[in-house]
């Protein structure tokens, strides 16, 4: 990656040559610190340092001193992270800018003091991978402690459980034996209850019947005496009527027909004896009949000439009489009646209430004996309540023992992120000391993407030709790739595996994109053979907003900073062209008159590449665009990607048939520094080589297989003369090579991407791929220069 102060805003140049002398002298004293640094000893903050990961080595872990005196060095040194960041931002000044060899020892003291920080950094990764496995360990322990205590607790658990379950089932039976018990009980007392009630009103009855009784025989006693008191009177009558027989015969037979009736009346008297409380009425008629019929004899007595009326009265009275008789009898008959049935019911009732109590002893009995179980059970339900209670204590103490261990395990848990977090924030410095090496170096950076399988290489049985290695050092870097038994390894700078999105992979170049807005060049290209992805890569999906590919992620990355710049008094200016490289002819992708020519790929407009003195690339008469938003640049995409050549071939449907070059040239003006910064950003992407036994190319598509290897492989000749460090380096072989100059030889920050295929029937050209990867990777350009103060000499915009 680029060094901490590229992405801020350019400062002005310092003038006067005291200013010069001053920096000279204080990067004097600063070397000497540094080169003292091997006697003293730099002590660190106390456990400050192991916010830091361990550092690849930089050369793959090659150091030409002797493994003794670097370890030595390394040894008694400490980088604290003031040490670190002034090391990262040392500027090397010299008093004499053409003198080169001072140059070369600054370069390489600046190296080796780089490489003793790493070293320190790799001892320090030692400390704390083994302070992590430890912590692992632990770890480990205390979960295997705790599951063994989480089990031994669930197994109690569910031995007290099954026992309280077993105590609960008895005591529901229990309850239920008890409850239908008592319901029984309460049934019985109510059935008792109810026949002592009925009992009580069937003797209340038979007191009321016998008291109505007495009362009857008392009335007919009363009514025997009035009949015999009625029966002396009438004898007197009688008596005092014998004097006048003659005049009272008929009289006479009536009272004796009276009598004869009375007599009867007498001997009806037991009948009437059973009579109740109806014969009181009946009795005051026949009070009130004696007392009119005494009247009406008195009155016969004192007046003679009145008896013959009066004995009419008594007849009428006497047939009255007998007709209340007759009525009384009929209710005695009925009251006799009532009575003997009031005592059948009164018997029975005696039986049934008999039974009742014999039931009622019995159930007393029963209740008794439940009685009796239920305290037992009462007695055992208190042991199980102990016995709960006792597993409720071991259950706490079982708790307790597992929250203890719980919170042992979150402190090793949260000592295990704090030493995650220590190791990203190392990984982010070892990041930026590696590319810091890398600037200075000026190696081509490369990042490899493997794609997904597609649906019908999901389907083939054959082994995976692509693994990853897991080691610290490989870890996210490292990629092997086994063919015909052997297995060849290599190591870039980021390896993306299949399941990596397209927001992972720009995340890894966002920062090389803002150094365009920073002044820089920049070149990112798509290598890889057909169907591999780079367009995909470079390009994304169209209508997916997750799966856009770097270029639309870019603009939108450099429209937004440009935006968040303007508070800062910044303003850009940008403009795209996009062109692409087509049977070693260029064509303009934004052409709005292209001829028939152009679009059949025959002979048409000629476009002339030239490089002036300063770096810059110039295609001339190319369209280029002033735009001020993504969508405006969105809009020319898709109106490029419908120009562009594309071609179906048995490796892919869509199949691009030429090189893409998308320009973007920024040109920044602070109004209140009055400083300026011109920046390009190139993002190309390459055709895909191919061989034509797989392709199966013919006619139009064999003539672009030709012209796409031939470009590629004149490109392999310009990287082995740049890996050679050779004096001749062939870029005017293709077109291609040609247009990428300034980004291969010059000061440009150029990354290349390498598109791998899993198939393992694409082996072969995967191998050839990550080869071509790896020498593009160990070649040396020039540092990258950042443009500032220089305005442009023209409207148009030219490729760097």
């Amino acid at each position: 990656m680029v060094s901490k102060n590229q992405n801020m805003p350019p400062s002005p140049k310092p003038s006067g040559s005291s200013t010069s002398n001053n920096k000279y002298l204080a990067e004097e004293a600063s070397t000497d610190k540094w080169r003292r640094i091997g006697a003293s000893k730099m002590v660190g903050p106390a456990n400050g340092s192991r916010a830091r990961h361990a550092f690849s080595v930089v050369n793959g872990g090659q150091d030409p001193r002797p493994a003794s005196i670097a370890g030595s060095d390394c040894s008694s040194i400490e980088f604290t992270k003031e040490d670190v960041e002034a090391l990262v931002n040392e500027k090397m000044r010299t008093k004499n800018k053409f003198n080169l060899k001072e140059k070369c020892d600054q370069m390489m003291d600046y190296i080796r003091r780089l490489r003793l920080c790493i070293k320190w950094f790799q001892e320090l990764e030692d400390g704390y991978l083994l302070e992590q496995e430890k912590l692992h360990n632990l770890l480990e322990m205390a979960e295997k402690k705790c599951t063994e205590m989480e089990m031994l607790m669930n197994s109690k658990e569910e031995e007290l459980n099954s026992i309280i379950m077993e105590l609960r089932k008895n005591n529901v039976c229990l309850q239920e034996k008890s409850a239908k018990e008592e319901s029984e009980k309460m049934a019985a007392m109510d059935s008792l209850a109810k026949e002592k009630e009925a009992r009580t009103v069937a003797e209340r009855l038979h007191a009321s019947l016998s008291e109505e009784f007495r009362i009857a025989q008392r009335e007919s006693t009363s009514a025997n005496q009035k009949i015999l008191s009625l029966n002396d009177m009438y004898k007197r009558l009688q008596e005092y009527n014998t004097s006048l027989q003659q005049y009272n015969s008929k009289l006479q037979t009536e009272l004796a027909s009276t009598s004869e009736t009375l007599k009867r009346v007498e001997k009806e008297k037991a009948a009437v004896v059973e009579n109740l409380s109806t014969l009181r009425g009946h009795y005051n008629s026949l009070q009130d009949q004696l007392t009119s019929s005494r009247a009406s004899q008195d009155e016969a007595v004192k007046q003679k000439e009145g008896l013959l009326n009066e004995v009419g009265c008594l007849r009428g009275d006497l047939q009255q009489v007998r007709e209340d008789r007759d009525c009384q009898l009929s209710q005695v008959q009925a009251l006799t009646a009532e009575v003997v049935k009031y005592k059948e019911s009164t018997e029975k009732f005696s039986s049934e209430l008999d039974g009742v109590t014999l039931k009622s002893n019995e159930l007393e009995e029963t209740c008794l004996s439940q009685g009796k179980q239920l305290i037992t059970l009462q007695d055992q339900l208190l042991v199980a309540t102990k016995k709960l209670e006792m597993s409720d204590l071991s259950a706490l103490e079982t708790r307790a023992e597992f929250e203890e261990q719980k919170k042992i395990i979150q402190d090793l848990q949260s000592r295990l992120a704090e030493a995650e977090v220590k190791i990203v924030e190392g990984e982010k410095l070892r990041k930026k000391l590696h590319n810091t090496i890398l600037e200075l170096k000026g190696n081509i950076r490369v990042f490899c993407r493997v794609r997904p399988s597609l649906p019908d290489e999901c389907a083939i049985t054959e082994p995976k030709v692509i693994s990853y290695p897991l080691t610290t050092e490989a870890l996210g870097r490292g990629i092997d790739l086994t063919q015909n038994g052997q297995k060849h390894s290599f190591t870039f700078d980021r390896v993306f595996m299949p399941d990596a999105s397209q927001d992972d992979v720009f995340v890894e170049i966002s920062q090389l994109v803002q150094s365009a807005l920073d002044g820089y060049k920049v070149c990112i290209f798509a290598y890889g053979q057909t169907g591999s992805g780079k367009t995909y890569t470079m390009m994304g999906s169209p209508g997916s907003q997750d799966q856009k590919g770097l270029i639309p992620r870019s603009l939108e990355q450099i429209f937004e900073t440009r935006q968040s710049l303007q508070s800062q008094g910044w303003k850009y200016e940008m403009q795209v062209s996009m062109l692409e490289i087509y049977n070693e002819t260029v064509r303009d992708l934004l052409s709005t008159n292209r001829s028939c020519a152009d679009v059949n790929g025959s002979a048409g407009k000629q476009f002339a590449i030239k490089h002036d003195a300063n770096g810059n690339t110039h295609v001339s008469d190319l369209t280029i665009l002033d735009v001020c938003s993504t969508r405006e640049v969105s809009f020319l995409l898709n109106q490029a990607a419908q120009s562009r050549a594309v071609g179906k071939t048995q490796m892919n449907e869509q199949s691009s048939r030429s090189h893409f070059v998308f320009t973007l040239r920024i040109s920044g003006v602070n109004e209140g520094t009055d400083q300026q910064v011109q920046g390009i950003l190139n993002l190309i992407d390459l055709a895909g080589s191919e061989r034509l036994s797989k392709s199966g190319s013919t006619g139009d598509r064999l003539k672009e297989t030709q012209a796409i290897n031939k470009s590629l492989s004149s490109l392999s000749d310009v990287i082995f003369a740049l890996a050679k460090k050779e004096e001749f380096v062939p870029f005017r072989n293709s077109k291609l090579t040609y247009l990428l100059q300034p980004c291969l030889g010059g000061d440009s920050k150029t990354l290349m991407f390498v598109n791998i295929s899993p198939d393992p029937s694409s082996a072969g050209e995967s191998l050839c791929s990550l080869r071509f990867a790896a020498r593009v990777n160990a070649c040396e350009i020039g540092i990258p220069r950042r443009q500032t103060n220089l305005r442009p000499s023209e409207s148009r915009l030219s490729y760097g």
